[in-house]
């Protein structure tokens, strides 16, 4: 067990432990999810609910206006209706679902602000010098700011991994409490980049640290580095999530990112959360999936599901 002390905004101390993960068997039990197999009605359910736990995500230099309103119009309707409606309707299947959020920089939430009105799609804005996390705190603090004034009703923050990885984990703790005060009613999700902590043990305490410190999701990667999501560390940081849940009663959201391509690595991950966290677990509002390509598998799955055929995938829009 890996014991650190920091200390809280009112000066009290706050012990926060963290167990040592056991790498092998991590990662057999992990593999494990892999030879899983479902029924095809569950098999139906679970693409249908992989879909409403999507992040679409757009992070680019390049970034404009017209491509982030493309982005949210798949967003509300990820797949044009007169495709498979037929089939949904022979089935009497509901029509595809609309994803959870999308996930654009801060300069460009008003845009998908105003493409998603009147919608229940999440807004989610990265911050804190994306994806680095190396900038003053005072930078992060009116990054997040100017997002969540704009309108975005989630914030994805990076931490300062070269303050983790130095052991400044004051700093990073007091990075994420501040941030959690400029987010309000917006969710934070913590960004750990699992692949630059360098081994489970660094992602267990980061986990620790970051729920300990307010964030509402943690999340393992931004997209820019590899490796990103793997069920491995996705499994450390789900116990990570069950045993707070045990100590405190609180339920903390979990975000894989970058990597998740198939439909069939989807339902991995979902048997994953449902056998180490529960059913509970089991919605948009605990977990997420950022993996803007992971989209058009599933749907092409569901396609292949009602109609006994794979359909052209670029028919779901080129993205």
């Amino acid at each position: 067990m890996r014991t650190i002390s920091i200390q809280k905004e009112n000066g009290n101390p706050l012990v926060i432990s963290a167990p040592f993960v056991d790498e092998v068997g991590a990662n057999e039990r992990a593999d494990s999810f892999t030879k899983r197999s479902i029924k095809k009605d569950s098999k139906l359910s679970a693409l249908y609910l992989a879909i409403s736990m999507c992040d679409l995500t757009t992070l680019e230099g390049a970034d404009t206006p017209g491509k982030v309103q493309q982005m949210c119009a798949k967003a509300r309707y990820p797949v044009p209706p007169d495709l498979i409606s037929e089939y949904l309707n022979k089935k009497n299947l509901s029509s595809i679902p609309s994803v959870a959020a999308v996930c654009v920089y801060p300069s460009m939430v008003p845009v998908a602000v105003k493409a998603l009105q009147g919608t229940n799609i999440g807004i989610a804005s990265v911050s804190t010098a994306f994806p680095s996390g190396q900038a003053p705190l005072e930078i992060k603090v009116e990054d997040t700011r100017f997002a969540v004034e704009k309108g975005a009703t989630e914030i994805d923050m990076v931490i300062n991994r070269g303050a983790f990885l130095s052991g400044r984990y004051q700093q990073v703790f007091d990075e994420i409490v501040e941030i959690k005060k400029v987010c309000g009613d917006a969710h934070l999700k913590v960004i750990l980049e699992t692949g630059e902590l360098g081994s489970y043990d660094r992602v267990r305490l980061g986990s620790e640290i970051a729920m300990e410190a307010g964030a509402d999701f943690i999340k393992t990667s931004t997209g820019k580095v590899t490796p990103a999501a793997t069920l491995p560390v996705t499994l450390v940081m789900l116990q990570a999530i069950a045993d707070h849940y045990r100590r405190t009663g609180k339920k903390i959201g979990m975000k894989p990112a970058g990597g998740i391509r198939t439909a069939k690595q989807a339902i991995h991950y979902l048997c994953m959360v449902n056998e180490t966290l529960g059913s509970d677990w089991l919605t948009p509002d605990l977990f997420r999936f950022g993996a803007s390509a992971l989209l058009n598998d599933l749907l092409r799955q569901i396609y292949k599901e009602v109609t006994g055929r794979y359909y052209y995938d670029k028919a779901f829009s080129i993205d």
